[in-house]
């Protein structure tokens, strides 16, 4: 099994990146040319459009723990100095002309989301020297994702780096959601151990979020949202199939 990275010659290949920056002893990536993030961009874009066909309602750029997009964003991964690195609009410009690009193809009364990592948890440490990105860039981002046609930020952290030091606990990354969401009114979806169905509802009704996105509880428990709704009182709406079954529950509870 292993788990390190595959030799190009036995199948594997070479990561491409914004600057040749290996993480954490993997393999170092090929800088991009110009040329190749173009083709990123129009590559999104076709992906949105086979999204389309397939009949999704919603696409989702993910933009966050440390894939391409981050990539291009924090400082500490971009070390280009051409349009695409360096300034705070040139290190915008890729993830912008992605966005551009999806939107264009993507009709305007479905939703587009972008995932983001709000921090990439270097600056919250006064002891790495590396430069990072905050909760403060987000913001910032936040403002010009909207202006360019997102609806919602689905707001993350980390990913970038390996040895970042992250205060791990149930919804510790629901402040950096909130944070966008006061400081812009943009719509937000808060992530990361949202657990309890109470833990969700009081952060959706205390206004920190628009939304919550499971993962980890969604593959625990693929009925959680049924759950959640008998938890907080709701009637939930099974499908028929499952009905009889849950007659059935509760009648033997009863």
């Amino acid at each position: 099994m292993g788990g390190g990275p595959v030799p190009e010659g036995e199948g594997g290949w070479q990561p491409v990146a914004p600057s040749p920056v290996a993480f954490d002893g993997l393999p170092v990536p090929h800088e991009l040319t110009e040329d190749e993030i173009q083709q990123l961009v129009r590559d999104f874009a076709a992906a949105a459009e086979r999204a389309l066909a397939a009949g999704f309602r919603v696409v989702e750029i993910h933009g966050a723990h440390g894939y391409l997009i981050n990539s291009f964003l924090s400082p500490a991964a971009n070390h280009r100095t051409d349009s695409y690195g360096g300034s705070w609009e040139n290190r915008l410009r890729f993830p912008l002309q992605v966005v551009d690009a999806v939107r264009a193809v993507w009709p305007d009364d479905l939703p587009v989301l972008f995932r983001t990592s709000a921090t990439d948890w270097l600056t919250e440490n006064p002891e790495d020297p590396r430069e990072g990105w905050t909760g403060d860039d987000t913001v910032r981002l936040a403002k010009e994702l909207t202006a360019h046609g997102v609806d919602l930020l689905d707001v993350s952290t980390g990913g970038l780096v390996r040895d970042a030091r992250i205060s791990v606990g149930p919804g510790y990354q629901v402040p950096f959601a909130e944070q966008v969401r006061r400081a812009t009114g943009i719509p937000t979806s808060a992530v990361g151990l949202i657990l309890e169905p109470a833990q969700a509802e009081e952060i959706v009704a205390s206004g920190q979020a628009d939304a919550v996105m499971l993962g980890r509880e969604l593959l625990r428990d693929p009925h959680w949202a049924h759950h959640a709704a008998e938890a907080l009182g709701a009637e939930p709406r099974w499908p028929d199939p499952y009905g009889y079954a849950v007659v059935r529950r509760r009648t033997a509870k009863a």
